[in-house]
């Protein structure tokens, strides 16, 4: 497949300190996208401050995979890794998942066709939609329901049910305009995605997704878990709109 033209998709994997995982995850990946991704596709392994051998394993995967780019940020933050790929991409789609392959991968193609189309700017994955199926830690499922009520409560008029599925995807003009819009650089940095977009009017597709919980997540809950409630509470105290506008002055 060619790669010199601009994709129709980008596709980004976020990775800090996954030497282990990398292979893995390019070597399910890249055959699935072959095979159901209907145009050219690049996929950005984007290493945000790695201090193991993750950015010279990607690279030496990307000379066996021509389709698969390397991105090096030197600071780490999921976060940051996604706003440095999205926005230096000429792809029509831009989108991310998680390298442990969390979100089975059969969620993809209806992830990223209503951005395709044009029926939709942003698209998210849901854990708590009823046709899900999810397999996760009683903690992390209190967590995280815990989390999406507090949101419904802040944001009552808010139309997506699942914040923080490390599964998403923006049509190239969308990331333009709302990522710069984001503060957040690390594990707030979704929620804050898709409530700015809310705010700015886009349209959000949300699809079920089948989801198992990583055995070795790294995230730390309780630091995630205060972050997130400061991030909610600063983004309810402000607009995209007003963001937006001081920009174009």
């Amino acid at each position: 497949m060619g790669t010199d033209r601009p994709p129709r998709l980008a596709l980004v994997i976020p990775v800090y300190n996954e030497e282990a995982k990398i292979e893995a995850c390019l070597a399910a990946l890249v055959p699935f996208l072959d095979a159901r991704f209907p145009g050219a596709y690049r996929v950005v392994v984007a290493d945000n401050g790695s201090t193991d051998r993750t950015a010279e394993v990607a690279e030496g995967l990307s000379a066996r995979w021509p389709q698969v780019r390397c991105l090096r940020i030197p600071e780490k933050g999921r976060g940051r890794a996604l706003r440095a790929a999205w926005l230096a991409s000429d792809a029509d789609v831009v989108a991310y998942m998680d390298v442990d392959l969390s979100t089975d991968l059969e969620a993809f193609p209806p992830l990223v066709a209503p951005l395709l189309e044009g029926r939709a700017h942003v698209a998210t994955g849901t854990r708590l939609h009823p046709s899900s199926r999810i397999e996760r830690s009683l903690l992390r499922e209190v967590l995280s329901r815990g989390y999406n009520l507090l949101i419904r409560l802040l944001f009552p008029r808010r139309r997506f049910a699942d914040a923080q599925c490390g599964f998403k995807a923006l049509s190239r003009q969308a990331a333009q305009r709302l990522v710069p819009l984001v503060r957040d650089n690390a594990w707030f940095f979704d929620t804050e995605l898709l409530l700015r977009a809310e705010q700015l009017g886009y349209r959000i597709h949300e699809v079920p997704v089948v989801w198992i919980e990583g055995r070795d997540s790294r995230v730390r809950i309780a630091r995630t878990v205060w972050e997130d409630v400061k991030g909610l509470l600063r983004v309810r105290l402000t607009r995209a709109d007003r963001g937006a506008r001081q920009r174009r002055l």
